[in-house]
């Protein structure tokens, strides 16, 4: 996937990426110190389940006790902007260029998939956040886990 600028990509097609990277990433443990996705993905997915109940919650319980409806859309709306905040960092993630101090790992892992006989398409572009993923979840399913002691 390769890196398009912010300014001509729509909002909804970044929400769509965020999915995307959260479906793709590996949730493994070893990653969690070195990489934000984790901590990132697990408040996601909690804000996309429970965070409209909560604002459905809120606002019926203000409208049953008579209460102030102002304050209470108010908490609705930001219960309801936590799953798009995450999916949003999230996309916006994905089409991130990897740091110098990734790029190396990235290619030494493709190279290790590449040696274990699996056919990996050339890299086109910067590789991103998005490639990584897709890569590392590559390399759990078919490497050994020491792939990740060079990290």
């Amino acid at each position: 996937m390769a890196t398009i600028p912010s300014g001509s990509v729509s909002w909804y097609k970044i929400f769509q990426r965020g999915q995307d990277y959260m479906k793709t990433w590996p949730t493994d443990k070893r990653l969690a110190p070195l990489f934000p996705e984790n901590r990132m993905i697990t408040a996601t997915r909690f804000a996309v389940r429970f965070m409209p109940a909560v604002a459905v919650f809120t606002l019926s319980w203000q409208i049953a006790l008579g209460g102030q409806l102002g304050p209470a859309v108010a908490t609705a709306v930001f219960a309801c902007s936590l799953p798009m905040q995450g999916l949003w960092w999230l996309g916006k993630r994905s089409v991130t260029p990897l740091p110098p101090t990734l790029l190396h790992w990235f290619h030494e892992v493709r190279h290790q998939l590449t040696e274990a006989g699996q056919a990996m398409a050339p890299v086109e572009g910067a590789p991103t956040y998005q490639m990584l993923a897709d890569v590392l979840k590559r390399a759990f399913k078919l490497l050994d886990k020491a792939f990740l002691d060079d990290l």
